[in-house]
């Protein structure tokens, strides 16, 4: 008898094929059969007539490091269909950390990622690790509503080996084997792969830059050897120029290729982040044809690329570029909707206009980022429930205010923002919508080179959230956008399923088909939707994020158990750390 049986399904099975009409049956927490009507009895029956089922999503740019020690819900993500997220991205992360060392691991993440320092100070359990391995070993005594892989952090390991006060000076010879070894061993303990980022803006909240921006490529080489000899592992790098080339110390046509000679070197896949800029739109099609031209010389190089444009969130319960103004600030810590209706006064909001800014406490925190940037009104519009992600250009705030006679686009932000009860958001794009279209994001997502991710799920808990890529994926581009061509369905299912899968290793997942894990989702696609945008202070320390929950997820199961049943967590918790291929490896020889 088998535990469960999926029947009458559209059964998008993440290879890429067209979708078939049949069964899918799970006993002990694989698929043992797919297709057509199976007859075997079954305890416990889900009728799928009319939904989709497709491989639970493989999510693979996440920041849930701090999360996984205090969270089993996993969310945002696991409201979401994800069965598996790969944390430990941008080269920030928690281990390894000498003992009494954390601070300088936290401000790193509370400044790239947005993460309260709050919450991490007290959610985490300081001095339960020292080691990456350690660390693995921690996770791995813990369990979730999904599937957690990590990568190792050039930020954490040079924090490790050089001292928080070096972080970012050159490392002497000793110092590069240190760190080398310390990545070998923890490929070789099951981390999924090792991460750096190489971008000026991501800062602690002090302004510094996170350790490793500025190694040479002598360092990352060493660390390509150490891959190299386990023969596991993905290397991931935010590489300089990717977001644009001012203030940057190299240009991202030259990091691309560093990035091409080491995944040669390491005869091991990387990844990195793409862009089309505002300032470069033609950008994404010429580095990948770098990239290909470096593919095809003994590289294995994946650019990611995300599902829609990358914006700053704004709103009165969060991050604004009002925040910072003297006359704002008196009124700070009245509620969001008492706060608006009192800067709805037309002599307050003229006052605020003309403010000069308050030096803010912490240089590199996003309390100083988003009042300093001079956002282009003509990239930022309204943000709601339904919004798709592709406005008209007269729906930006420069427009708005053109036509209501206004002064300038920031006069329409402002009554946007206090218009209301205080809830209502904005986004002003930073990424991927030059020409007012997503035309172009469509054409890299047809690529056969790259990957999808960028979700960064569990960061950004009040500025940037993408952690609803997945969901936006399937509604949007396979089936809801108007203004150009759609993406298959059969295809947004694969690039979030078995080709991120196959890229980690991951060969147990991300497909369904007889022997492979049972981690599924089914989902009524007709009704598949994003919920309310609302903040949540449910962090440690009463911090708050930014949530959007999904409707049309009619169940998610996670080897073979139902985590989520009809859009609601069911409580259970069989998701486990999943250590990565070099954890079979730990005592290979060195080649």
């Amino acid at each position: 008898m088998h535990d469960l049986i999926i029947r009458g399904a559209s059964i998008f099975d993440g290879s890429g094929g067209e979708a078939v009409t049949g069964d899918v049956a799970i006993k002990d927490g694989v698929i043992a059969a797919v297709g057509g009507r199976i007859a075997e009895p079954a305890a416990r029956v889900i009728d799928a007539d009319g939904a989709i089922v497709t491989p639970a999503w493989v999510d693979i740019h996440t920041h849930y490091d701090g999360q996984v020690t205090w969270d089993e819900a996993m969310d945002p993500s696991a409201s979401h269909g994800v069965g598996t997220i790969v944390m430990g991205n941008c080269g920030v992360g928690f281990a390894p950390v000498r003992p009494g060392g954390q601070r300088a691991l936290i401000e790193l993440m509370e400044g790239v990622e947005d993460i309260p320092g709050t919450a991490l100070y007290e959610g985490m359990p300081w001095g339960a690790w020292e080691t990456y391995p350690e660390y693995l070993d921690h996770l791995a005594g813990r369990k979730y509503a999904l599937n957690v892989a990590s990568m190792i952090a050039h930020g954490a390991v040079r924090t490790y080996v050089m001292g928080p006060d070096r972080g970012n000076a050159d490392a002497t010879e000793a110092e590069v084997g240190q760190i080398a070894a310390i990545v070998e061993e923890a490929l070789r303990a099951g981390a999924a792969g090792f991460s750096t980022s190489r971008i000026m803006g991501h800062r602690s909240i002090h302004g510094d830059q996170v350790p490793g921006t500025f190694a040479p490529e002598a360092e990352l080489m060493a660390i390509a050897g150490a891959f190299r000899r386990v023969g596991a592992g993905v290397m991931q790098l935010i590489p300089a120029g990717t977001l644009g080339t001012m203030g940057e110390h190299s240009a991202l046509e030259a990091e691309v290729e560093m990035i091409c000679r080491l995944s040669a070197a390491a005869a091991r896949p990387a990844t990195f982040t793409l862009f089309e800029t505002m300032g470069d739109p033609a950008q994404g099609h010429r580095i990948l044809a770098m990239v290909k031209e470096g593919n095809r010389d003994g590289a294995r190089v994946f650019p990611q690329v995300g599902s829609r444009p990358t914006g700053f969130v704004f709103s009165l319960g969060s991050y604004h570029p009002f925040m910072a103004k003297p006359a704002y600030l008196a009124l700070a810590h009245l509620p969001p909707a008492e706060r608006a209706r009192a800067l709805r006064d037309p002599a307050l909001k003229a006052r605020i206009l003309a403010e000069t800014n308050v030096a803010p406490e912490h240089p590199g925190s996003m309390e100083a980022l988003i009042p300093s940037v001079p956002f282009p009104m003509v990239m930022t519009f309204p943000l709601e429930t339904n919004s798709s992600y592709e406005p008209l250009p007269e729906e930006s705030f420069e427009a708005r205010a053109h036509a209501a006679g206004l002064s300038d686009g920031y006069s329409a932000l402002y009554d946007h923002l206090v218009g209301g009860d205080g809830r209502d958001f904005a986004i002003a794009f930073f990424t991927g919508y030059a020409a007012y279209s997503l035309d172009g994001l469509r054409e890299m997502q047809l690529d056969e080179t790259t990957v999808v991710g960028l979700s960064d799920g569990g960061a950004h808990v009040g500025a940037i959230f993408d952690a609803v890529n997945p969901t936006y994926q399937l509604a949007y581009w396979a089936r809801d956008r108007k203004r150009g061509p759609t993406l298959p369905l059969a295809h947004v299912v694969n690039r979030q399923t078995r080709r991120n899968a196959e890229l980690f290793g991951f060969t147990d997942r991300g497909l369904i088909a007889p022997g492979l894990r049972a981690d599924l989702n089914v989902i009524d696609f007709a009704g598949l939707a994003l919920g309310e945008m609302r903040f949540q202070h449910d962090l440690p320390a009463g911090g708050a994020r930014l949530m959007q929950p999904a409707r049309g997820y009619l169940a998610t199961l996670i080897g073979g158990t139902l985590t989520r049943r009809f859009d609601e967590d069911t409580g259970a918790r069989p998701g486990r750390l999943l250590r990565g291929q070099g954890a079979a490896a730990r005592e290979a020889v060195p080649a």
